[in-house]
């Protein structure tokens, strides 16, 4: 059944599907390692209802709020008014590696592991211009935006919105895209326009837009002022009233190690080790340290180039491992000296959000023959 529903929506064999409907699925760790871009066959998604059919030709949005001239736009309007760009961006769930903290204590939601997160090219209008052409007036301090897919989850239900500052929705970066890694967008990742904000939460580069909306305070709608939002400790997470806990946006600095595999069996020796590490914003990654004893000690491991500031920084190492039980840490820092914390006891929370611990993988190693 899962397979049928990945072949569905076009994904490989090697996702891990963990809901058929509404489609949910994380990318294979060993996929992820292969390219610094994603294909849209091995890209994660995350639907929190029903993929909706939309004809490309009757696509209008819609542009109104705070702003000096209302819009509504097609597909042809946005394409042929508004200069096209590419922007290389790494998107990353919030429920990413949910799994390590579901360990400390039960969690609902998906098991998410380190595979919640991708890197595509994305093609679009900057929002920036969009918004520059409305005339965003005096006093607007945040963008929303608004989708037609209904979450069930959501009492009661609701079409999907978000909300970010209109100062980083007039970055550059963030893009009303109809392009992934140069073809058209397809139907499950938000086509035919979708909005990407590179280095927020994926919750926030809503899929399927069809209203953006200028305005003075945050979207009320659920994800915005109760889903995706970090509880304390002790909270109920199904009855917290909106606009308890800290709202999620810029993500923080976190790696993961995608080979090799969390409990592989190896020969002993000089093995290869490589993974991600990612920030929010526009913050680089400085350094990834590996520890084969605990943290007592580390050695760096080599950088390759990102493909941007908002993209994935690929890592990789060759360590000697002993024979024996294993355990390999990475930790990753960013530009701004964040780190990531060694334990996700202190980081739990009662939706598993932002777990950024130390990523640790535990290994059997043999004595080589001869």
């Amino acid at each position: 059944m899962a397979e049928r529903t990945a072949t569905m929506w076009g994904k490989s064999h090697d996702v891990t599907v963990h809901q058929s409907d509404p489609f949910n699925a994380e990318s294979s760790l060993a996929v992820l390692v292969q390219e610094p871009v994603t294909s849209a066959e091995d890209f994660y998604v995350r639907n929190h209802g029903p993929v909706p059919e939309l004809d490309p030709r009757l696509w209008r949005l819609s542009v109104e709020g705070m702003v000096e001239r209302s819009l509504e736009l097609s597909l042809e309007d946005l394409q042929n008014r508004f200069e096209h760009h590419d922007v290389a961006a790494t998107l990353q769930c919030a429920g990413n590696r949910r799994s390590g903290l579901a360990k400390v204590h039960d969690i609902p939601g998906h098991p998410w592991g380190p595979g919640a997160t991708s890197t595509a090219t994305w093609t679009g209008a900057r929002l920036a211009d969009v918004l520059a052409a409305a005339g965003a007036e005096s006093g607007a301090h945040h963008v929303a935006f608004e989708a037609p897919d209904i979450a069930p989850e959501a009492m009661p239900p609701e079409r999907f919105g978000a909300s970010i500052p209109i100062a980083k929705a007039l970055g550059n970066e963030v893009l009303l895209a109809w392009g992934m890694n140069g073809h058209p967008l397809p139907a499950v990742h938000g086509a035919p326009v979708r909005v990407v904000v590179p280095g927020y939460i994926g919750a926030r580069s809503v899929k399927w837009v069809e209203r953006i909306s200028v305005q003075e305070r945050p979207s009320q709608n659920f994800f915005q002022s109760t889903a995706y939002r970090l509880l304390p400790p002790g909270i109920d997470p199904y009855n917290a009233p909106p606009g308890d806990g800290l709202a999620l946006g810029p993500l923080a600095v976190n790696s993961a190690i995608l080979t090799p595999d969390d409990g592989a069996v190896l020969p002993a020796g000089p093995t290869a080790v490589t993974g991600y590490a990612l920030s929010g914003d526009d913050r680089g990654i400085a350094r990834v340290d590996i520890s084969l004893d605990g943290g007592r000690s580390w050695q760096q491991a080599d950088l390759d180039e990102p493909l941007s500031p908002w993209s994935w920084t690929p890592w990789r190492i060759t360590l000697d491992l002993p024979p024996g039980d294993v355990e390999i840490i990475a930790r990753a820092w960013d530009t701004s000296a964040a780190v990531q914390p060694e334990h996700e006891a202190p980081l739990w929370n009662p939706k598993g959000y932002f777990n950024n611990a130390w990523s640790r993988i535990n290994l059997t190693t043999t004595d080589r023959p001869g």
